[in-house]
This record gives structure tokens, sequence and C-alpha cells, in this order.
């Protein structure tokens, strides 16, 4: 059982004034919405430190030059503690994950190393080391026709059973905690191939693009606000003296049909793209309306509508 690592600390200790510098230690910081998560920090005068693969991308690729620490991960529980016991960092920001719509054999090695494996590792490690605020991403897909639980696939089941570690955690050893419920993300500086760098491809090169029917309703959130939630959350739990165990949704509280999404960025882009509407299917099990339960964030609201985003991903300008 993890020891309730509360015992015997006086609270009172952990305080943030003006002088001391926040520490915060991010897994996932070179992907996408991490990089940009990782930036933001150090724009807030935050030291950030990395957990980092021998495969990761380097820091001064995606522009984090040298001012973030990276810490390689070999796998083991012991490197974790090691590296927690090094920083010390206020909050751990879990974002490392292995996202699959659609798994065969050899992807169930990867799912379970990198949605369950090493959040535990990273859980035993913050116990161990008494570092106490966890900010954990979460998704939809969890909630597969709007309910409770019910997961898209293998991937969203992996996220759902790291969740139920968190509580184990947070009922033993006193961690605080906040899962937040990722839906679209989108933004700058996006390397995965998406919807918009699909797009962006098809009304350049005007090839064709086959898309489904085109009537699954999509929530999309600016990078910068997904960024800004994560930051909320952390403030929140670095506030807060006792365990907790919470979970918000992080939804613009728009959902747009994939047809409208493409009208859009048409009319943001200026370019007309030669879309095949049900050239392919819709996917098994297929998202058709986004999950709208749970509670939102409390002091988060999105700032950035879809258009503007937009205009930013394509023309650098707001407007």
């Amino acid at each position: 059982m993890w020891k309730n690592f509360a015992d015997g600390i006086d609270l009172n200790d952990f305080t943030f004034g003006s002088r001391e510098t926040k520490k915060a230690f991010v897994t996932g910081g070179t992907g996408f919405v991490g990089s940009h998560l990782a930036r933001e920090l150090l724009f807030r005068g935050w030291e950030v430190h990395l957990l980092v693969r021998e495969t990761s991308a380097h820091p001064e690729s995606i522009g984090l030059g040298k001012k973030v620490s990276t810490h390689l991960y070999d796998g083991t529980t012991d490197c974790l503690i090691r590296i927690l016991g090094r920083v010390k960092p206020h909050v751990a920001f879990h974002l490392a994950a292995c996202s699959i719509a659609s798994h065969t054999p050899d992807d169930i090695t990867p799912l379970i190393h990198s949605n369950i494996l090493l959040g535990t590792q990273l859980i035993e490690a913050m116990v161990n080391e008494r570092v106490d605020c966890l900010v954990n991403a979460g998704t939809y897909w969890q909630h597969y026709g709007n309910e409770d639980y019910n997961p898209v696939c293998l991937y969203a089941a992996t996220k759902q059973a790291f969740e139920m570690i968190i509580r184990h955690a947070v009922e033993t050893a006193s961690l605080k905690a906040v899962t937040l419920v990722l839906y679209d993300i989108y933004g700058p500086d996006d390397k995965r191939s998406k919807l918009f760098s699909q797009l962006a491809a098809a009304a350049r090169t005007q090839k064709p693009l086959a898309l489904s029917p085109g009537g699954q309703k999509i929530d999309f959130v600016f990078v910068k606000d997904c960024v800004e939630a994560f930051i909320i959350a952390s403030e929140r739990l670095m506030n807060r003296s006792a365990a907790c165990n919470e979970r918000y949704r992080v939804s613009s509280g728009r959902t747009l049909t994939l047809k409208e999404v493409v009208s859009i960025y048409e009319e943001i882009s200026g370019t007309q793209i030669p879309v095949i509407w049900g050239g392919r299917p819709y996917r098994p099990r297929e998202i058709m309306s986004p999950w709208d339960g749970g509670a939102s964030l409390p002091g988060w609201e999105p700032m950035v509508l879809l258009e503007e985003g937009l205009r930013i991903m394509l023309h650098g300008k707001k407007h």
C-alpha cells in the first residue's frame, strides 16, 4: 500500500509566494499540447522539467530551446523516483499517451506501457518523493454514447484504467489530482495527421480528400485555451491542503458537424477543398455527438472561437 505522504508534514511549508519559482514536471512535453504547455509555463516564470525518451523530439526542434531541463526515462520506476527526487516539482502534468483509434495486436504493449504503466510509475515516484499534485489528461472518448463510462476503443479503456489507479492513490496516499477530459485540440505547430493538416494538404494539392458522410459533431478547443485549463487546474491543486480527485471537461461548449467545420475552413482559407463526402465510412463506434456530461473546470472558459483559431493557424493573426 502506498504510504500516506501527508503524515507528519506541515502544510504551511507549502506556500507559493511571489519569490518562489514553481517547478513543473511534464510527461508528453515534446508532444503537441505538452510543448505548448511547457512554453506557457516558461513564459509565466515556472521552472520546467520534461520527461523524455530516446525517441522524443529535441526541445530545440519544437521551440523550447535550452530553457527546459530534460530527464531521460529508461522505462523503470526507479528511474522516475530518482528524477523526482532531484527535481522536487510542485506539480506533475501527465500528458504522455499512446493514442490509437483502432489497435492491432502489435499496439497492445505500447498502449499499456504509455497509458497505464508510465502513469503508475509516475504516481509511485510522486508518493515516494512526496510530490502531491497531479494534473492528468483524459479523453472524451471514454464516453461513447454520452455514457458515464463506455470507451470507444482500447486507448480510451486504458485511459479510464489509469484514472482508477489515480483514485486508489488519492484514497491511500493523499494524492491531489485533477483529470481534464480533453476534446479535439487544435492550433499552430501541430505535426499530427489530423483533420486540419489533411484539409491543408488537400487545399494545397487539390487532390480529392475522402471523408466520412460528415454528420458527426466535433468539439474543437484551441490549444492555448487547453493549456490555460492545465495551469488553472495546477493552481487549484496547489491551493488545496487535502487530498482530492477531481474531474472536469475542457469543452468549447460548441459542437459542429464535420461538414460545417470544412465549410468554415474553406471560408477562412479562401480555398475550395475537393472533399469526397462518404468517400470512406464512419469508423466503428464513431462518436456522433461528443460527451456533454460532467462539470466544467471552475475559473476556466474558452476564449478562442474556431474561426479565430483557424485564422491564427492559417494566417498567424486573429483578424
